[in-house]
């Protein structure tokens, strides 16, 4: 929680436990914290019990002044049932676990620590490419827009205000809101949450290697900044692409907002647009070389080394991305996480190397008893594509499966709340050590391919590992 989150709460405990012992003086800190939340932190619904005990703490006491100055009243209060005096006091206390347990279920939660040596800055971009039309949209005129986020290398400024997690909240709470089944307000509190990254940050000097993030359908381009924080404190520039009709929302800067198609729900809708979304990738290449050239925000002109570029994507990003890769010969290395492979990228055997992370079938039954999702055939074809494009690969390939690991555990989601465990987000291995391996093997792999490193590979106890330099079969 929240420093001052704490302080309403231990005042709301004191005022409380003062008021029973009949000393009042201390009463008055409840409604003093709730107003010090209120104006730093801001509202949060999950408070709500916490801000009602602290106003009804503050009616007990004025009845408790005014029955010591009043005799009749002093009488009257007197004569209250021991069990009205009790419920009364059982009904506070159980205002005050909620108070204390919505936020600690549903926490404005802190991103991990990036583990390497440098700052983070961010800006924001909209691209619209003058070429594709939209397909999703019936608008004659319509191109094809997306709104991107880079993430780079930044001198680090320790007391510098930090950027939030999310432009626009609503755009992953309503998409939350949709798999959850809970409306939208119960996430609302996620526009607090703060990332690690300072916006317009003025670049570390050095030219760094450029990788595309692509989120899974329903995503936003934020939904793994833990990994993206990661690679960016290593020396990489990350720009994570929304790609309307497939996110979950995407505002663009005149206020128009692109909503999910639901029609990218089915599969055969889904299969035909891989392709089309693939071309978001060329688009982001070309608008990252020109912002290397001439940045119109001052910043990163001469920054970005289009030269070793390379693209990560989780689940439907996965798909696209192991598609672009197939078709941008600019792409040097393709970090894919749990998703099946287009069947068109399988029989092409690709030439780029790539990286594979994902879990074995029994855990995927094992989510799917837990959580729902994940069919039968979808395990199968699952396993299988990644599996025949690995030992397809013409290239260095790698494939990491990590028994335990579910599918959101590769994404920031399960930080949402420390109960994503026992709802079925969250697998046996726990986000926090999803998380670290996941970056390790990132930041691994990507090393290899585009700054020449030739350090082993991280082992870690829960992981399977293969490798292959391609030239067999």
């Amino acid at each position: 929680m929240r420093p001052f989150e704490i302080l309403l709460l231990a005042a709301d405990l004191v005022a409380f436990v003062a008021l029973l012992a009949r000393r009042p003086a201390v009463v008055p800190a409840a409604p003093a914290a709730a107003l010090a939340q209120l104006a730093v932190e801001g509202y949060r619904w999950q408070l709500v019990p916490a801000y009602g005990l602290a106003a009804a703490l503050t009616v007990a006491l004025a009845v408790e002044l005014i029955a010591a100055r009043t005799a009749a009243w002093a009488a009257r209060r007197s004569r209250l049932p021991r069990r009205a005096r009790a419920a009364g006091a059982a009904l506070a206390a159980l205002t005050l676990l909620a108070g204390a347990g919505l936020p600690i279920v549903l926490p404005v939660f802190r991103l991990p620590e990036p583990g390497g040596p440098y700052g983070i800055g961010t800006l924001v971009y909209h691209w619209t490419d003058d070429v594709r039309p939209e397909v999703f949209t019936a608008g004659r005129g319509d191109r094809r827009e997306v709104m991107a986020q880079v993430w780079y290398p930044a001198r680090p400024a320790p007391d510098a205000p930090r950027a939030p997690y999310l432009d626009e909240p609503e755009s992953l709470t309503g998409g939350v809101s949709r798999v959850s089944g809970l409306p939208p307000f119960v996430f609302g509190h996620l526009r607090y949450v703060i990332s690690h990254a300072v916006r317009g940050a003025p670049p570390l000097a050095g030219r760094y290697p450029v990788l595309v993030f692509l989120a899974g359908r329903m995503g936003v381009r934020q939904v793994n900044t833990f990994q993206v924080e990661e690679l960016v404190s290593r020396g990489y520039v990350v720009a994570g692409i929304d790609q309307p009709y497939a996110s979950a929302a995407v505002a663009f800067p005149d206020g128009r907002r692109a909503l999910h198609d639901p029609r990218m729900d089915g599969r055969a809708f889904q299969d035909a647009h891989i392709p089309f979304l693939a071309g978001d990738v060329t688009l982001a290449l070309d608008r990252l070389a020109a912002i290397d050239r001439a940045d119109p925000r001052r910043l990163l002109t001469g920054h970005l080394d289009l030269a070793r570029a390379g693209l990560f994507g989780h689940s439907l990003g996965a798909i696209v991305g192991a598609r672009a890769c197939l078709a941008e010969p600019r792409l040097r290395a393709c970090l894919l996480e749990d998703a099946h492979v287009p069947p068109e990228v399988v029989r092409a055997r690709p030439a780029v190397p790539t990286m594979w992370i994902t879990r074995d079938a029994a855990t995927m039954r094992l989510e799917r008893a837990r959580f729902g999702g994940w069919p039968e055939q979808a395990v199968l074809e699952h396993q299988a594509t990644m599996r025949a494009a690995y030992a397809g690969l013409r290239a260095q390939g790698y494939f990491v499966e990590v028994p335990g690991m579910f599918h959101l555990d590769m994404t920031d989601g399960p930080l949402m709340s420390p109960l994503s465990g026992l709802i079925g987000l969250s697998g046996p291995i726990g986000v926090a050590r999803a998380h670290e391996i996941v970056r390790a093997y990132s930041v691994a792999f990507f090393d290899r391919q585009l700054k020449g490193s030739a350090a082993p590979l991280p082992v870690f106890p829960e992981a399977r590992v293969r490798s292959r330099d391609g030239r067999a079969g």
